[in-house]
């Protein structure tokens, strides 16, 4: 079984109901400070403003993803104010706001000069100017801009359009709604140009469509190709972090779960079918193919093996030592000549996605080449193979792969048992039981197709194997396999595969980055204890300290 995710995680959360969100808010207020749940004054800033501001504090590039009118502006006006009221040795510096009108640079200035009085900062009064901007041609041209100065010798302007260049300029960019700028790339281009001297960026936005520029930077940097760190929240996180009582002490009402409740479908019921952009951090057009058929094809060799074994039908009815027998002898046949060939100079991982009957186990090694590129040495696929036969096979291929650095499993339903007992034998260190939620594709999925994007992955040339890479979808704006639909029937039989192999191919990228050291054996030879001298193989059985897994 390929790994679901359960219906009210699929579900957009547009379409949850009030009384749906009344009683999940009254789950959740178990778990909250007795002064929260109890209707208290929260902190100035809510869960995911902290979150945004501990970001920026650590990072020097933050992106937001976001839902609308959830105050993470309003947070970032605080945290303007702490940057450049603070003394240069305390690392103040000026800080440059970028929306794309003049409402937007007013507003965020106002916000600026409510912070500053909020901490008995000196400040000047909000002051209207005119910014001189200037192209790399030298043409200038004029933007209207507000600024406030501090007695740190820094200030804070607010620009009511986007600058072509900030050269010469040091300090904090802040890229309000960057979905909706002309040019963001070289707005932010402009604005990286500042981090070279220890300033800062922070680039927030609504969604406005999945090709947007301002999506593709998300995608980049949930795949790992751009090194910035990444925040998001949306409608429904917001009112979990306190949004609504918030709103409610600022308008002198009177907060319950009933009202939030109340005040969340009517907000939703606004944007009507925009709700999933704005509010819940999905671009629209957000469903479809995840993998082009061309980036496919391009990462298939035909070298590569898939090992199908389906065994007699009575084999689970068989004692177990006759099971065994029949499955040792299928492994010496079928795997070992592969197993023997695998390099044991380079480390090596594996997914595996179960299934029992309806579907098929597939179990992918990947070879970590001295690249970081990843090689699938063969797959292996089992259909209707009892678990205690699965559970030798598995141990089988993973006793005999060199330097064995990382491994995930799918654990849900029946394939618990068999990533528990792998955990058992191999470590829970090593071998990661996955759980998979919409948050786990949302994190991993982009990784992979960047993986395919780079042309990093080497993947047997098989037709199954490509039919079931291309059944993962964008659903709600998240890849992931859908769980209402079978993906193949196999050529002149009624069986069924459901992106087996594709979510075993998932795993095992993941693994690839799994942070675990190494498992490996200690053979036994006829003469004593000698242990094994080939080039490559690790000495013990269990973690190697100095040799770390991951390919970051």
């Amino acid at each position: 079984m390929s790994a679901p995710v359960s219906e009210a995680e699929i579900k957009s959360a547009r379409h949850i109901t009030e009384e749906e969100w009344r009683e999940l808010r009254l789950q959740s207020l178990h778990g909250l400070p007795e002064e929260l749940a109890g209707g208290g004054i929260p902190d100035v800033l809510l869960g995911y403003q902290k979150a945004l501001l501990a970001s920026t504090a650590q990072h020097h590039v933050t992106v937001v993803e976001k839902s609308r009118r959830t105050g993470a502006t309003w947070a970032l006006g605080a945290d303007a104010v702490l940057t450049s009221a603070a003394s240069r040795p305390d690392g103040g510096m000026d800080t440059f706001y970028i929306g794309y009108n003049l409402d937007m640079a007013r507003e965020f200035i106002d916000v600026c000069a409510m912070w500053a009085r909020a901490f008995d900062e000196a400040a000047s009064d909000i002051g209207e100017f005119v910014f001189k901007d200037r192209d790399e041609n030298g043409k200038e041209r004029d933007i209207q801009a507000f600024r406030i100065y501090f007695a740190s010798g820094f200030e804070i302007v607010a620009l009511a359009s986007r600058p072509r260049s900030l050269r010469g300029r040091q300090g904090y960019v802040i890229v309000d709604e960057a979905a909706f700028h002309d040019d963001l790339e070289a707005l932010l281009k402009a604005a990286f140009a500042l981090l070279i001297w220890g300033g800062k960026v922070a680039v927030l936005s609504t969604h406005d469509g999945e090709d947007n520029p301002f999506n593709n930077l998300v995608q980049d940097v949930r795949a790992g190709r751009r090194p910035y760190n990444l925040v998001r929240f949306d409608f429904d996180e917001a009112l979990k972090d306190g949004l609504y009582q918030r709103i409610c002490l600022v308008t002198a009402k009177q907060w319950s779960v009933e009202a939030e409740a109340k005040f969340r479908s009517e907000i939703i019921g606004f944007y009507g079918e925009g709700a999933d952009e704005e509010l819940f951090c999905i671009p629209s057009k957000g469903s479809g193919t995840f993998l082009p058929g061309h980036l496919i094809r391009a990462a298939m060799s035909p070298d590569i093996p898939v090992i199908r074994w389906e065994p007699p039908a009575d084999l689970v009815h068989r004692p177990e030592s006759e099971r065994a027998s029949i499955v040792e002898a299928w492994c010496e046949d079928a795997l070992r000549p592969h197993l023997d060939t695998l390099n044991k100079a380079l480390r090596h991982c594996f997914g595996e996605d179960f299934a029992r009957v309806a579907d098929l186990t597939v179990i992918w090694p990947f070879v970590i080449q001295r690249t970081m590129d990843l090689a699938t040495p063969f797959v292996v696929e089992l259909r209707n193979v009892p678990f205690e036969c699965q559970k030798q096979i598995l141990f089988f291929i993973l006793d005999r792969m060199p330097r064995l650095s990382g491994g995930a499993m799918d654990a849900t339903g029946n394939g618990a048992y068999l990533a528990e007992v792998a955990q058992q034998k191999y470590g829970a260190s090593l071998v990661e039981a996955v759980h998979f939620t919409t948050e786990w594709y949302r994190e991993n999925t982009p990784k992979f197709k960047a993986a395919f994007e780079d042309g990093s992955l080497l993947i047997p040339k098989d037709d199954d194997v490509y039919t079931d890479l291309r059944v993962f979808k964008k659903i709600a704006g998240v890849a992931r396999i859908p769980t209402d639909k079978r993906t193949l029937e196999l050529a002149s039989q009624t069986r069924k595969r459901h992106g087996d192999a594709a979510i075993a191919a998932l795993l095992g990228h993941y693994a690839s980055e799994i942070d675990a050291g190494e498992f490996a054996y200690r053979p036994i030879h006829e003469g004593g204890d000698d242990i094994a001298a080939e080039d490559g193989a690790w000495p013990g059985r269990g973690i190697d300290p100095g040799h770390r897994g991951g390919i970051w």
